[in-house]
Formats: C-alpha cells, structure tokens, sequence
C-alpha cells in the first residue's frame, strides 16, 4: 500500500486511466480557466436557431468573476498567513537570551508525588529562601537554601507545611528572596527564565523556558533582564 501526494491510497488494482486522469488534475478541482473553456464550448456548439439566452450567459460570466475574485483572495490570505508565521518565527528568534514572563508563579501539588519546580536566579546568591504560598499569599513552607550559581536551580517540594502536615493537592506558588554576592537582597519566583532557544513545530512558536517548552503566545511579558 502507498499514499500518493494528496493523501490517497494507491492500490496494485489502479488503472492507468485513473493514474493519467490524476495526473491532469489531481484535485478534481475546476479552476475559473476550466470554466471559460466550457463557457466557449457552449458557446460553439449552441443550436444556430435556438441561441443561448444573453442572460444566462451573463449569469456564467458573472459566476467565472466571483470564483476569479475568490482565488485571488484566497492566493492573497496565504501569503499573508505565511509572512505572519515568518514574522512570528522571527520575533521568536530575537528573543533568545531575554527574559519571559508567564505571568504565573504556581505549581501543582499532586497526592502521592513531591512536586518539582525551576527558579531563575539572575546572578549568584549567597543566602535565601524558597516560599511555598497559598492562594492568598500565607506563606506554608520556607526552604533554605545555600549559595546558588546564577541561573536556573531545580527545587523540590515533599508537600507538607512547616509544620510537618500534608497538605492537600491542588495549586500552591512558589517565590524566593535572597542575598546577592555583592549583600544586597533580590527576589525572584516561579514562571520567570530566561529564553535558551526557540522551537517551531506545527505551525507554531515554542520557546524552551527552564527544562521545558512552552507556546510563544502564552508569554505575558519579554524583557532584557
């Protein structure tokens, strides 16, 4: 069995009529030249004594106009589909290097499994803590941490609180603050890293932010640092 360039199946049973009759339009499609030639050819072929009404005639023409119209415009919204697409792939590979912004700083607590996430650390810290906040900002779980290289650190949450207590799954955020090399104090939180290369796959844009790929249009926010 074997597909042809259209998506049909080709069997050892197919004729040579029916290969040559895909050969000469593999779409089955009538295009507007189609449509003239059957236009003249009634044209020539009319009874003499019972001659084709002008207004049907004008009603054929007007018809070869409107489907003219629609190719061209048909012609006309691909290409603009293809420049958007390259100009999207573009805007996506300048922004290699810069910092995205998902506009979310949560993660998902799941029963039975500790829930693992990335912070960006714009340069190295010396001190720290990770928060693991609910939804209203109360701070659950405070996690140490010692000096960090500048860029993105893996953490790992078991899901209890600092009390020990396991906390329901469901939705949590997760933040830090920390002391810089040079003392002075930053902050940084989940959903912000800096874009390390960009990816097109079907027709669209993703961008590898962290260990992960995600789609270009979901970014809220690029910046230089």
């Amino acid at each position: 069995m074997a597909i042809d360039a259209y998506g049909n199946t080709l069997t050892s049973s197919s004729s040579t009529t029916t290969t040559s009759s895909s050969t000469v339009n593999p779409n089955g499609v009538l295009g507007k030249d189609d449509f003239l030639k059957l236009l003249m050819l009634e044209l020539k072929y009319q009874d003499p004594t019972s001659p084709m009404d002008s207004e049907k005639i004008l009603t054929q023409t007007s018809q070869l106009a409107t489907l003219e119209s629609s190719e061209n415009t048909t012609k006309a919204l691909t290409t603009l589909a293809s420049a958007l697409t390259a100009s999207a792939q573009f805007t996506g590979i300048s922004a290699i290097g810069k910092v995205a912004d998902t506009g979310s700083n949560a993660i998902q607590l799941t029963d039975g499994s500790n829930t693992e996430f990335q912070m960006y650390f714009p340069s190295d810290a010396t001190t720290g803590n990770v928060h693991i906040l609910d939804v209203n900002g109360k701070i659950l779980k405070t996690m140490a941490i010692g000096a960090t290289n500048a860029g993105v650190a893996q953490y790992s949450w078991d899901g209890t609180n600092d009390s020990g207590t396991k906390l329901d799954a469901g939705i949590y955020y997760a933040d830090a603050s920390y002391t810089k090399a040079d003392g002075t104090s930053a902050t940084t939180r989940v959903g912000l890293y800096p874009i390390d290369s960009i990816k097109f796959d079907s027709g669209k844009t993703y961008a590898k932010l962290g260990s992960s790929y995600v789609d270009f249009s979901t970014i809220k926010e690029i910046t230089n640092n």
